[in-house]
């Protein structure tokens, strides 16, 4: 027998080793652990290995092969003296559990052998099943609520902006600018200020000779300048694209103001020129009515000079009577006329319709209104029978063309007045022209552009968009375009 101290086993390298602490597990004795349930896949597979132990036990101590890193324990002989007890921190070498034969596949109740390791991990919560929270269709209820909401929302603001639109953009500064930019300022532009004109009706005088951007611009401006400008009357040189401060600068500046000279607006009339005469040369209206009494003294076949007095600016010499001012004026527009090449047994006829297209239509609509004007004279037609319907006929015999606001107007009444000139009561032209026609309203007059329309209505007055309709159906849906602006547009002289 060899001594224990003169084992290999035993040297001092060999003590050292032997004696360091093997690392101790974390994981909890299985002894430690709950009971399993009864009746679950623990219970069963306990009551197995209890039954099998012994044997188990025994074949996987046979079987256990030895670690070729643990030396073998060497035998003990008879009678030898028993070791001490190792101490406390000495690894302890626990005896390997029974192990159950490695099986790939389902197990004899039908689960696989993974499947029965994580159920002993997750035991306590594979037999409590918890109930499923059915959240799709109150989420989709919920989100359809939110949409409806939303859409709701939405289409609202939508019809507040499209009904209100033109008043939030004011409100919020998001519209087009009513004020021209200074340094824009070009050309020339003449004004004629009336005895008596104020604020507003000036700012209306401006708008119209292309001096500022929008009719109500400068009339603002006043207003929230707190201005109280005196407006004398005669004709005024200022500029075209001119800010409202600029434009009122400029009337107040003498030198801007031309003597002994007159401007004939382009739609007036005999009443409404003489005054701009008395004005703009100083000759007595007395004077200027007697002076158009008699129109064959011009050489003009006709009652009166209405449609005669050709609208333009005049510049007369001092001393100029009154029947040099209305001779010259007749003259020019018997020059239009020869210009156009109207026959002079055709001149009061061309001057009726050119002093409706006048008044009725913009610049660039002229041709298409003297279209409309000859289809609805037009005996072939069946549409209109014969009649020309102009508002502006009605108004004029009325005698309501130059007075206050249209839509101060009683316009039921002045529809069914039977004056000569109200073309809704009498088929054919008014009894006289109804105003002072340019050049371009004559040379429309006598040549109308081709056409099938019957009808048209400007549907937005501060741009004059002009809707021209074949149909009295196209004519009512336009019609529906100018009530609607009208009413978005309360002060935008609608009647």
């Amino acid at each position: 027998m060899t001594d224990a101290d003169d084992s290999p086993h035993h040297d001092g390298l060999g003590r050292l080793f032997d004696n360091l602490p093997t690392a101790a597990s974390n994981l909890p004795e299985r002894s430690a652990r709950e009971e399993p349930a009864p009746g679950s896949r623990r219970a069963l597979r306990a009551a197995r290995e209890s039954t099998e132990a012994p044997s188990t036990q025994s074949d996987a101590a046979a079987d256990k092969p030895t670690s070729a890193s643990e030396p073998a324990a060497a035998p003990v002989p008879a009678g030898a003296p028993v070791p001490a007890a190792a101490p406390a921190f000495a690894p302890v070498q626990a005896a390997p559990a029974a192990a159950e034969p490695a099986v790939v596949g389902e197990t004899a109740d039908g689960r696989s052998a993974e499947g029965d390791q994580l159920d002993d991990l997750f035991a306590p919560e594979r037999h409590h099943s918890a109930p499923t929270r059915k959240r799709g269709r109150g989420c989709l209820i919920g989100l359809i609520i939110v949409l409806v909401l939303l859409g709701g929302i939405a289409a609202g603001g939508a019809w507040v902006y499209n009904t209100y639109q033109t008043k939030i953009d004011d409100l919020m500064g998001w519209g087009e600018p009513k004020d021209y930019e200074a340094g824009q300022a070009t050309g020339e532009a003449l004004v004629t200020i009336r005895k008596g004109d104020t604020g507003s009706p000036v700012s209306t005088a401006l708008f119209n000779a292309g001096v500022t951007k929008t009719k109500s611009v400068f009339y603002d401006y006043l207003v929230a300048e707190g201005s109280a400008a005196t407006f004398y009357p005669g004709v005024y040189k200022l500029q075209k694209k001119m800010t409202a401060a600029a434009a009122l600068k400029a009337l107040e500046e003498p030198s801007n103001r031309m003597e002994n000279t007159v401007r004939i607006s382009e739609g007036g009339t005999v009443a409404s020129s003489l005054p701009q005469i008395v004005d703009g040369v100083g000759i007595p209206l007395a004077d200027l009515q007697a002076a158009i009494k008699d129109p064959t003294v011009y050489g003009v076949q006709a009652k009166t000079l209405e449609g005669w007095l050709f609208p333009a600016v005049y510049t007369f010499d001092p001393g100029a009577t009154a029947k040099d001012v209305i001779a010259r004026m007749v003259a020019r527009t018997q020059e239009s006329l020869a210009k156009v090449g109207v026959p002079a047994d055709d001149a009061q006829r061309v001057l009726a319709i050119a002093s409706i297209v006048q008044r009725e239509g913009h610049t660039a609509d002229f041709a298409k209104v003297s279209r409309v004007i000859e289809n609805r004279l037009d005996p072939a037609n069946d549409e209109t029978h014969g009649l020309l319907q102009m508002d502006s006929t009605a108004q004029y015999g009325y005698g309501l063309t130059h007075e206050g606001p249209v839509s101060s107007w009683p316009w039921e009444t002045v529809k069914n007045d039977q004056n000569p000139w109200n073309t809704y009561q009498h088929a054919g032209l008014p009894a006289s022209p109804i105003s002072n026609p340019s050049h371009a309203a004559i040379e429309a007059a006598y040549n109308p552009v081709d056409g099938p329309w019957f009808y048209f209505v400007t549907v937005n007055l501060d741009t004059g968009k002009t809707v021209f309709s074949a149909t009295y159906a196209e004519q009512q849906a336009a019609e529906a375009e100018y009530r609607k602006w009208c009413k978005d547009n309360p002060d935008g002289g609608c009647y």
